[in-house]
Parts: structure tokens; C-alpha cells; sequence
């Protein structure tokens, strides 16, 4: 490779700021030509990287290749034509940025796409290990790897254990299998991808390079894409219907404050919806995808499916509407089919399979449609306007119509409510007219930028549809009275007296409406609009149009957001309708399935009692956009950055509030099935924990609420009652050791913190970057087997540097380990002095810091990395099999359908299921020696603590008072489910005349401490002498540590004593001897009086530092813990963790 670093690219005081030289790898310095890049001095106040600063980014190319790079800056995409920005197995790119050469890239939104977005690809920048590391490396060991990756399978002269002999015909199923393979191993890229937001299960990722290279996908702009859909939804049948009767109950005054009311939960909850919308790239899903995406699918998952089932039934809701003014119809010209119900179900099966079909032909189509249907509905709504100024007649006037009267409008500006009817029971009636604001939000997938339409057109349809219902109900309250008889004789007789009624004073006496009913004026004739309208049919016209465009709308919606829903795997038995078809990836299976729901409540045709809970189920999306908007914004996560600004938290906390409020105010039953039954969604979702991870503002209040507990805690000073085992358990990768974290586990879970931690030593590079990527993995294995603990390494020189860092800086706050819990070193004997001298000193290091310290010892050990090995090695080969097998399935299938030419390959067939049967047996010949290797009492010993233990007993040497820690470790043990039937045995030293004595005072102390125990055993022979065999044994196991002094002369015991400085002098055992038989005595008892227990907790011996040389410390552990079962040698940090005060 060559690097042009001539003094004209660096030095010239011309060269452009931005700059970039595509240097082959392969290619010659001077086949390298450098465009003249101008001789103008640089702006520097010109910053942009954007096309308007084109004129500055200048590319080196070789000649003719200018072409190619001038096709890589138009299109940014990668073709066959075109650059890939940065790939090392390719070519090397360097960005010469500011006069410098780099491989460091500039800002580019392709970095930050997720993986296999619609909108674009997603690119690769180069890792830090590329940038940091010196490029010679990078690239040996990228070319390495290349063709490592491309040679091995195909020139390895040692064949692979399941590689199969083919003809040259084949030779492209020894490559295909290598891709596989090579598949395999990249697939594990998923926990990267969950981390970054990009989640496994349901993401777009399955779908999305299918769509990507279709052409003609239809995207809608806000007009048609929001505004018109929104439109379409909120201008329901009871703007023509029932909006004349509202005014009339409420009066004018009244009446505009239920529309405004309304208004406000709509317009609160468009002002949450356009700030979450504008936070982030918007798919497909509506109200489900915007709460899902912000406060996580527990929430967005209870949801989503009521939603899209409110949806469902709201299409036989409105299709009965249509139903019902066409069956009116009908009656009045007296041609029924069958009868009103019926006519109601068979008009309705046919509206409805109309409509499938419009929706079914595509977006398009149904777009057309709800633009013709809106033109309508405006043309009915203007009609009707026109018809107030139009004169009137007699006989309108006899139904209470007078055109604009200020006597009439001063009549009903003041409330009248009847039939029990009150503000609130005719506010619910209003406020489903005022929904349908999330149509447009609801089919976000197929919006051009959804980012700009949902806020735009949202707000805009609430302001729009927000002025006809307030201009329709004052128009109406202005030209018509509350009651009148519409017959055309009932006129002012002279002499006779109004009584202040507009209608009298207009000539007309409707006073018997007051002691009878009347079939005319606002508060009896549901008719209003048409009577008042220029030409009635168009508000029939118009009636039909808001029906079917609110129909229409539901039957989109309700596929699309359980499309979204399905896609996201959320309800894995749901996932059948996540499939898409067709340019813009239809929800076919979703529409048939609306449609069968909506087919079902039509044909029932009881929807009264449905209707409130339909309301409610929209209520209580609209509550949760709301909170949602609050939600981020109060969890103050750096990712909520909404460029809709014109939201407020407290505002949208209102609005949920008020949208809780006014669900109880519809229907105070309904409100509460609607709770019950997302609740139980939301515990349902929960305990199956989906596999995703989208950033939500759960996760940022999380952390917010652990920060403020943390900090909290820091303001409080320890207290003895409150002090609880914090652990570090040196575990090294918590799967290799589980047994040591299992019984760590046991009395921290629910009680205190546990740190699995470990130690990388080696060359610092490697065992950082293998600590790193391992990080990850060991942590979702802790989550996965369900340990509630945490994981943490570290790198460093030596085991004891790393634990010692371990020791100071892990924990946060009052959150600090306060307890080291280490597994017993079996191969002390073995290991090198070095390693011996860690472990010993990361023992005095705990006492050093003040920690507690517990050495846990099993007779089986715990290292289980080999059985883990020979598992890894054997799922490996079986999935290499699979995938062979897979591949050679695949191909001879081709192979087959060729016709007779598949006959003359059968030959090649045989062979190679011959392979096959042989590969089959080479596996279960590696399987069987494997397991026979496999160590059955290590795997049992693993698993140990992790099952019930039976009755028995955990007996406590309590032999030096170290805090209490010796005591409150097994106490913790027996309130545990897996040890509540083991019973606390005492042991502590006495003496023989006083042993009575001595128990009433343990038997005293522990009740004090409120601990209870089965027994207590004063053990008065401690300071015996061991016996002969035992005492020999001692002996002959630090034979090989014994420096052995005095029988050598002074000069050469000085230079052994400089050699060999770990090694155990005569003067130390004799000065120890004591202690020495102190530990071989202690085994003996517990021989004696501890064998059968379940478990022994052990007061730890402490070796004075610089005194007792590490291996007759090591020799002390290992007799005294020898041959017996679990052992925890525990030794608290001397200061009190017990106490009998309250």
C-alpha cells in the first residue's frame, strides 16, 4: 500500500479543509494522480458538510474511475457502481479531514441507521481498535482474516471432520457452507444490535431488504396522509344527528364549552402525539408504536391490542350507522327487504365487504376513496350553512325553523336539560364525536415523513373540526327552537300573550309541547340539519360519507397497528399476522381478520352495549400518549429531544389525567373492564418479558430513580440493624463457577449487593479487548439464569493487582461490597509459588481494607470450564452438521428439478449420504468419549446449592468473635426456601469446668439476637494435641515447602533463604507449632462431630502478614477444611454486624 504524504497534500497552504484520497491498496504512489483542488483560500467560516459546500469536497481518483466516485457523491448508496465508504476486506478509505490523513470518517447519517433500514443503508463506521491501533496491524490482521476466511475450506490439505468428498460440480457447496458457517459466527452481532436499540424479535429487519428493492411504494403527505383521514374520522354521523340535540340540552353557552372541553383531551393529546412523533424516525404502528417506543412493550403491548380490536369493532359500529339511515330510508318509501334488523345486517355485510375490497386493492385506492368521501362530507357541511340563510317557508317554520334570530339565540344560549340528562351525561354523549384524532398517526408507515405530517395535520384537522362543530351548533341554535309541533296552523292568535317565547313572538303558538311531546324543533327532531339544509339529500349524502370515511379509516387502522404489534413479537402466537404483501406491504391477514370481527358484531347488531367500552378503549391510548409525553419528559433521558416544541409535561400529565376522568364520566362500568383488562394484559406481557430493548422512558426513569436512591443513601450513616453481606464473588465468568455464585447468591438475593467479578492477566491488550467482549454476554447470562447480580472485570498484571482494584473501586456509594467470597485454591500444591503468593496476599489485602472474608470450599471444586468446553466443542459440530446437511438438501433439491438430469446424479447422491452415515457415527464416537470424560461428581457438586436441601443440620465453629458475620451468614442460609429445613448447630471453645456455664451464655447471647438454634456444644479438647497419623500427615504435606535451615551450614541457609524466600523455615513452624496442631485438632473434631452435616460455617484462621509464610497458611486452610463437606471459613471484619438493641 501506498500513502501519498507529499509536502503539497499536507503543506500547501491552498489545499482545501475538507478533502478525501482514495488510496488503493494495491495501487502505486505514482499511478496516484491529486486533482488540482483551486487556488482560493479557504472560508473558514463556511462549515457545512452538506451539497451547498460540494465545490469543497474534492476526491483523488485514478484515471477513468471518474465515473465511479462521481456516482458514489450523487446517490450516496452502494452498487455495483459505486464506493463503499470504509471496507477493510476491499479497500482501505482515508479521509484527509483538515490537512490530515485518517481513516476517521466525517458525520454521516448512514452511521447511525438501524440494520436493514427502509430508508437507506446502514454503514459501518471504522471501530476504535482501527483508528487507535497503528494501521500496519489493522490491515495484516484484517488481510489475515480475509483470507484465512476465503482459502482455508477450499486448500486445507487436513480435511475437516465432517467434510464430505464432492465432485467438482459441487464445489460450490464447500462455499456455500463456509457462508453458513461464517453466518454462525456473526449472528452473535444481535446483543450489539438489542444494546443499540435494534431489536431482535420484530424488528424490520426480516422485511425490510424485501422492500427495499421494490419500486412504487405509495407514501402520503400530511394533506392526504393526516389531515383528510383526521378529518374524515372526527366529522362523525353526530355532527349531523345528534349535535342539534346537544345545543338544545346544553344551550349555546354550555354547548361550546362540552366542544371545547372535548377539544382540549383531543388537543392535549395531538400536542403529545406531535412531540413523541417528532422524537426519533416513525414507523408503522400508530398509537401502539408511539407509546410501545416510549414507555416499552409491557405498556405499548396492553395497549396495542385493545386498540386495534377498538378499532375492529368501531368498523361494525359505523358500518351499523350507515346501515340504519339507509334501512330509514327505506321505511319511509315502504321497501323493506325482510325487516328492520335484518335489512340493518344485510346492508351492513355488503357495506362492509365493499369496503375490504377498497381496502384490500391497496393504499391508493383507499386514499382516493376518503378524499372523494371528504368532498362530500364539505359539501353537506356548506349546504348546510347555506340553507340558514335561505329564506324560510311556512312549513319550516312550523317545524321551528326561523333563519338567524337574535330572540332565538338569546332562548338558547342557557341550558335545558330533560329526561335526567345533565352536563356530563351529555358531554359523554358528545366527546366520541370528538376522537379519530390518531387516524392519520395510525398508518405512520406509509406517510413521506411522518415526522412533519402527524403534527401538522393532527392540529390542524382538531382546529378545523373543532370550528365546524362550534359553527354548526351556534348556527343551529340561532335559526331553530327547542320544541315545536310542525304543524302550520298553530299560530299567534291576536291578544294572546308570548310569555318571553321566541316562537310566539315569531308568530308561532308551540306552547302544548310543554304538556305534551312534540316531533319537532332541537330537542325532538334528530333531523335538524336536513330541515335547515338548502337541499336535504345532500345531508343524507353527507351522513353516508361520514360513516363509511369513518369506517374506511377504522378498517385501515386497526390491520396496520396489529401488523406493527405482530411484527414486534410481542404475543408470539400473534406473529402469523405480521406478514405483509404487496408493494406496501399490505396486512391482508390483518384485514380478514378485522373484517371477521367487524362481520361478527354486525351480524350480532347489539352494539349499545359495546359502544362505551369501544370509547374507552380510545380514552385510554389517548391517556397513555399522554403519559407518555410526560413520562419521557420527566425521566430527562439526552434521547428525548422532540422537535415539536410546543408540548408541555405537566400539560400532558393533565391530559391523562382528564382522559382517566372522562372515561369514568361516559361510562363508569366500561372505565373499569377497560382497566381490568389492560392490567391483565400488562402483567401478562411483563411475566413473558419479550425480547426487545427500544430505549424507553422506563429505562431512563430506572436509572433516574436508582441515581436519586444512591445519592440518598449517601446522607444516611451506616447503622448496625441495616447491615447486610455486600459481595464480591471471585467467581471469574459466572458460568464456570456456578456453585461458588450459587451459595453466594443464597444470602445476597433480595438482601444485598453481589458482584461476580474477574480477573484478566496476560498481555494487556488481549485481555482488554476479550474483557470487553465478553461484558455483555456474562451478564445476560446472569439475567438469563436469574442471579441477581451484577458482573465486573478487570485487566491487570497479577490476579492480586486486579482484586485489590476490585477492592477499592467497586460499589457506588453506600452500595460497597463489604464481604470478599472466594473459592478454596485445591491446586495449591501444584500452582507456581507466584500464584500461591496472590492468593494468600489477596487475603491480606481484604483484612487490609477492612473487609469480611469468606473462603468457600467443596470437595468436587468448582472450576467446571472443561464439561463447559466439551459442551461448547459439541454443539459446534452439531451445528456444523445441520448446516451441511441443510446445504446439500437445498442443492440436490435444485438439482432434482432439472429433470432426468437429476437421475445421472444419483450416483453422486449415494456417496454422499455414505458421508453423511459415517459423519453421523464420527459424531456419536466424539459424543461418547466426551461424556465418558465428563467428571459426574463435578457437574452434581455445580449444581448442589441450587437444590432443596433436606433436613439437616449447618453447623457454626464459632470460635473467635470476628463481628457477628460468622453467625448472620448461616442465620440467612435458614430463612431461605432451599435451607429453611436445615436446623443451626453451635460450636464454640470452653473449658471443662465451666461447660454448663458456657452454654447458658451462648444460649443467652443468641436469643438476644433473637437466632435460633437446635443446639449449642461447648468443645473443651480445641488445645490438644492431634493424633500421630494426623499430625503426620500434616507434615508430610509441607515437606516439599520446607526450607529445612538447620541442618545446613549458616552460608548456605542464607543464599536458599534469598532463593527460595517462600518457603517454610524451621524457626517459623517451630514458632507456630501451636497453631499448627490447633488446625489438625479442629479437623479431627469436625471429623467427629460435623460429618453429616449439610453445611459447616467455619471461623477463618488469620495469618499475621510478613509472619506466617504463605504456605503453611495455605497448609492450615487445606487440614483444617480437608475431607468434610461445604465449607465456608468465615471471618468478619471485627466491628458488629449483630445487635440486640432495637
Amino acid at each position: 500500500m501506498s500513502m501519498n504524504n507529499s509536502p503539497n497534500v499536507f503543506l500547501d497552504p491552498n489545499a482545501n479543509r475538507f478533502q478525501v484520497n482514495i488510496i488503493n491498496e494495491s495501487h502505486d504512489n505514482n499511478e496516484t494522480s491529486q486533482e488540482d483542488v483551486g487556488s482560493e483560500p479557504p472560508h473558514y467560516e463556511e462549515t457545512s458538510f452538506t451539497d451547498e459546500a460540494h465545490n469543497r469536497l474534492r476526491i483523488s481518483y485514478r484515471p477513468g474511475k471518474r465515473e465511479l466516485y462521481d456516482n458514489f457523491l450523487q446517490n450516496g448508496e452502494k452498487t455495483e457502481a459505486s464506493l463503499h465508504p470504509y471496507d477493510t476486506h476491499t479497500k482501505m478509505y482515508y479521509l484527509q479531514t483538515f490537512g490530515h490523513n485518517t481513516v476517521d470518517p466525517v458525520p454521516k447519517i448512514d452511521y447511525y441507521r438501524n440494520t436493514g433500514s427502509v430508508s437507506g443503508n446502514k454503514l459501518s463506521r471504522p471501530s476504535l481498535l482501527e483508528i487507535h491501533e497503528q494501521l500496519a496491524k489493522v490491515r495484516e490482521r484484517s488481510t489475515s482474516i480475509v483470507k484465512l476466511r476465503l482459502k482455508m475450506p477450499i486448500r486445507s490439505k487436513t480435511p475437516h471432520p465432517f467434510s464430505v468428498q464432492v465432485s467438482s460440480a459441487r464445489h460450490k457447496n464447500v462455499f456455500v457452507f463456509c457462508v453458513i458457517l461464517q453466518n454462525i459466527a456473526v449472528s452473535t452481532s444481535s446483543v450489539e444490535r438489542v444494546a443499540n436499540g435494534e431489536s431482535t424479535a420484530g424488528d424490520e429487519t426480516a422485511v425490510s431488504k424485501e422492500e427495499e428493492n421494490k419500486t412504487g411504494f405509495v407514501k402520503f403527505g400530511w394533506v392526504k396522509g393526516v389531515l383528510v383521514r383526521c378529518m374524515l374520522n372526527i366529522w362523525g354521523v353526530m355532527l349531523f344527528i345528534r349535535l342539534s340535540w346537544i345545543v338544545g340540552q346544553a344551550g349555546i353557552g354550555l354547548g361550546v364549552i362540552i366542544i371545547l372541553l372535548a377539544t382540549m383531551v383531543t388537543s392535549i393529546t395531538g400536542l403529545s402525539t406531535s412531540a413523541i412523533a417528532t422524537n426519533g424516525f416513525v414507523r408503522g404502528g400508530g398509537a401502539y408504536y408511539l407509546i410501545s417506543r416510549s414507555l416499552g412493550p409491557e405498556f405499548g403491548g396492553s395497549i396495542g391490542l385493545i386498540f386495534a380490536f377498538a378499532n375492529a369493532v368501531a368498523v361494525a359500529m359505523y358500518v351499523v350507522g350507515f346501515a340504519e339511515t339507509v334501512v330509514q330510508l327505506l321505511k319511509e318509501s315502504d321497501t323493506l327487504m325482510v325487516d328492520e334488523s335484518n335489512d340493518i345486517r344485510i346492508i351492513g355485510t355488503i357495506t362492509v365487504v365493499c369496503l375490504l375490497g377498497i381496502s384490500v386493492a391497496g393504499m391508493e385506492w383507499e386514499a382516493k376513496a376518503q378524499v372523494i368521501l371528504l368532498i362530500v362530507l364539505l359539501v353537506a357541511i356548506a349546504n348546510f350553512f347555506i340553507g340558514t340563510v335561505i329564506p324560510t317557508n311556512n312549513e319550516k317554520k312550523a317545524r321551528g325553523f326561523f333563519n338567524y334570530q337574535a330572540s332565538i339565540f338569546a332562548e338558547n344560549f342557557g341550558p335545558d336539560f330533560r329526561s335526567g340528562e345533565g352536563f356530563f351525561s351529555v358531554f359523554a354523549i358528545f366527546f366520541p364525536a370528538a376522537t379519530g384524532i390518531l387516524a392519520g398517526a395510525n398508518i405512520s408507515g406509509d406517510l413521506k415523513d411522518p415526522q412533519v405530517a402527524i403534527p401538522k395535520g393532527t392540529m390542524l384537522a382538531i382546529l378545523i373540526t373543532t370550528v365546524a362543530y362550534i359553527g354548526v351548533a351556534i348556527c343551529a341554535a340561532s335559526c331553530v327552537v327547542r320544541d315545536a309541533t310542525g304543524n302550520i296552523n298553530d299560530t299567534v292568535v291576536p291578544g294572546m300573550s308570548c310569555n318571553g317565547s321566541s316562537a310566539c313572538s315569531l308568530g308561532y303558538d308551540f306552547s302544548r309541547c310543554a304538556s305534551q311531546p312534540c316531533d319537532y324543533g332541537l330537542m325532538n327532531n334528530f333531523q335538524v340539519m336536513s330541515m335547515v339544509s338548502g337541499f336535504a339529500p345532500l345531508i343524507t349524502a353527507g351522513i353516508f360519507s361520514a360513516t363509511l370515511s369513518s369506517a374506511l379509516a377504522s378498517l385501515v387502522s386497526a390491520p396496520k397497528v396489529f401488523q406493527a404489534l405482530c411484527k414486534d413479537n410481542v404475543y408470539k402466537g400473534l406473529h402469523f399476522f405480521a406478514k405483509g404483501y404487496g408493494k406496501n406491504n399490505e396486512p391482508i391477514r390483518g384485514y380478514v381478520l378485522t373484517f371477521v370481527i367487524a362481520m361478527a358484531f354486525i351480524l350480532i347488531a347489539e352494539l349499545n352495549t359495546i359502544a362505551p367500552i369501544i370509547s374507552n378503549f380510545f380514552l385510554a391510548s389517548y391517556a397513555l400518549i399522554n403519559f407518555s409525553c410526560f413520562h419521557a419528559s420527566y425521566a430527562k433521558s439526552p434521547g428525548w429531544r422532540p422537535a415539536f416544541r410546543y408540548y408541555n409535561m405537566w400539560v400532558s400529565l393533565f391530559g391523562a389525567l382528564l382522559c382517566c376522568g372522562v372515561m369514568f364520566v361516559i361510562n363508569w362500568w366500561a372505565a373499569l373492564i377497560t382497566y381490568a383488562i389492560e392490567l391483565f394484559l400488562y402483567i401478562y406481557v411483563t411475566y413473558k418479558k419479550p425480547e426487545v430493548n427500544w430505549g424507553s422512558s422506563t429505562q431512563a426513569l430506572y436509572y433516574i430513580n436508582a441515581l436519586d436512591s444512591a445519592l440518598a443513601l449517601t446522607t444516611v450513616e451506616d447503622h448496625v440493624k441495616n447491615f447486610r453481606p455486600q459481595c464480591i464473588a471471585l467467581t471469574g465468568a459466572p458460568m464456570i463457577r456456578p456453585a461458588l455464585l450459587d451459595i453466594t447468591h443464597t444470602f445476597t438475593k433480595n438482601n444485598g449487593l453481589c458482584i461476580c467479578c474477574e480477573v484478566y492477566t496476560g498481555p494487556r491488550k488481549l485481555c482488554v479487548k476479550e474483557m470487553n467482549s465478553g461484558m455483555a454476554k456474562k451478564q445476560a447470562w446472569l439475567t438469563k439464569n436469574k442471579r441477581k447480580a451484577f458482573y465486573a472485570a478487570v485487566a491487570a498484571d497479577s490476579f492480586r493487582d486486579g482484586v485489590k482494584s476490585l477492592l477499592q473501586a467497586s460499589g457506588l456509594g453506600r452500595m460497597k461490597p463489604n464481604t470478599l467470597v472466594i473459592g478454596f485454591k485445591k491446586d495449591w500444591r501444584n500452582a507456581a509459588a507466584t500464584q500461591v503468593e496472590n492468593y494468600v496476599g489477596v487475603i491480606h489485602d481484604v483484612f487490609d481494607f477492612e473487609l469480611g472474608m469468606i473462603i468457600v470450599r467443596i470437595s468436587q471444586g468448582f472450576d467446571i470450564s472443561q464439561v463447559l468446553q466439551v459442551q461448547e466443542e459439541l454443539e459446534k459440530l452439531e451445528q456444523e452438521r445441520l448446516a451441511l446437511e441443510a446445504t446439500i438438501r437445498e442443492n440436490d433439491f435444485e438439482e432434482g428439478r432439472r429433470g432426468i438430469c437429476g437421475f445421472f446424479r444419483k450416483a453422486s447422491t449415494l456417496n454422499i449420504s455414505k458421508h453423511e452415515t459415517k459423519k453421523g457415527s464420527t459424531i456419536n464416537t466424539i459424543q461418547s468419549m466426551h461424556v465418558g470424560e465428563f467428571n459426574q461428581k463435578l457437574l452434581e457438586a455445580s449444581t448442589q446449592f441450587k437444590k432443596k436441601q433436606g433436613k439437616g443440620t449447618i453447623d457454626i465453629w464459632w470460635l473467635f468473635d470476628d463481628g457477628g458475620l460468622t453467625i448472620l451468614i448461616p442465620y440467612i442460609l435458614t430463612i431461605r426456601k432451599k435451607w429453611k429445613n436445615c436446623k443451626l448447630r453451635i460450636f464454640t471453645g470452653g473449658k471443662v469446668n465451666r461447660i454448663e456455664e458456657e452454654k447458658l451464655v451462648m444460649a443467652s447471647l443468641l436469643s438476644k439476637f433473637r437466632i435460633k438454634f437446635a443446639d449449642i456444644n461447648i468443645i473443651c479438647d480445641i488445645n490438644i494435641k492431634p493424633n500421630k497419623e494426623s499430625w503426620k500427615f500434616f507434615e508430610e504435606m509441607i515437606e516439599p515447602y520446607r526450607l529445612h535451615e538447620s541442618c545446613k551450614d549458616i552460608t548456605t541457609a542464607e543464599k536458599l533463604k534469598r532463593e527460595t524466600p517462600w518457603k517454610i523455615t524451621d524457626a517459623e513452624l517451630e514458632a507456630f507449632k501451636e497453631k499448627s496442631y490447633r488446625q489438625v485438632r479442629l479437623n479431627e473434631l469436625l471429623q467427629e462431630h460435623s460429618r453429616a452435616a449439610n453445611l459447616i460455617v467455619l471461623s477463618l484462621p488469620v495469618a499475621r502478614k510478613g509472619v506466617v509464610s504463605d504456605y503453611l497458611y495455605m497448609a492450615w486452610l487445606e487440614i483444617l477444611s480437608k475431607n468434610l463437606p461445604p465449607v465456608l471459613m468465615v471471618r468478619g471484619n471485627h466491628k458488629n454486624v449483630l445487635t440486640f438493641y432495637s
